[in-house]
């Protein structure tokens, strides 16, 4: 009869292996940096222009609602009205596409700016102000976004040793008022 062969050898358990000579420490494991961005909706949030899209569609919807809203003063122009519905269902749509489509936003912004400046004429001007003014800034929010920023914690950070005493001047910069006063550099004169 002929022998059964046995299962492969195992490589992760081969003794004949190179070991580290025993006075050489081991290598210190690679620490951990934290995560950079946080996590859930606040994370999903900051990887996209999301203030800007939801003004965008605040101002859409605010747009849309003067057009229904029972009033003597609703502007008409057109079939029945018909581009002062189009016009802020597509704002709305590009407040959304911004929101979850970033990719595209430098497009999607334009258009709604667009879309915005053309609901003056169209839809009750604007909105009675309110949207028109509401999308303006959300597309300026979205078109200004660069994605993969760094979070700002604070805007303004103090140096320590630098606070009131920079009106009055300190010892340090001679009563000078941190150099505004200061004239400019004698220039020198070549020998």
């Amino acid at each position: 009869m002929a022998a059964e062969p046995g299962p492969a050898p195992d490589r992760a358990a081969d003794t004949t292996a190179a070991r580290p000579a025993a006075d050489t420490p081991p290598a210190p494991l690679p620490s951990v940096p934290p995560p950079s961005a946080p996590r859930g909706f606040a994370g999903w949030r900051g990887r996209r222009p999301f203030w800007g899209g939801l003004l965008v569609v605040l101002a859409g919807g605010e747009i849309l609602f003067t057009e229904k809203a029972p009033m003597r003063m609703v502007i008409r122009i057109g079939m029945l009205g018909l581009a002062g519905y189009l016009v802020p269902a597509l704002m709305v749509l590009c407040g959304l596409l911004l929101i979850f489509h970033p990719v595209q936003r430098v497009f999607y912004s334009l258009i709604a700016v667009l879309a915005t400046l053309g609901s003056w004429v169209t839809s009750n001007l604007g909105g009675f102000f309110v949207g028109l003014l509401l999308g303006l800034i959300g597309s300026s929010l979205a078109f200004g976004w660069l994605p993969d920023q760094p979070r700002r914690r604070r805007l303004l950070r103090r140096e320590p040793g630098r606070g009131r005493d920079r009106a009055a001047g300190s010892a340090t910069d001679g009563g000078a008022g941190g150099g505004a006063e200061r004239g400019p550099a004698p220039e020198a004169t070549p020998a």
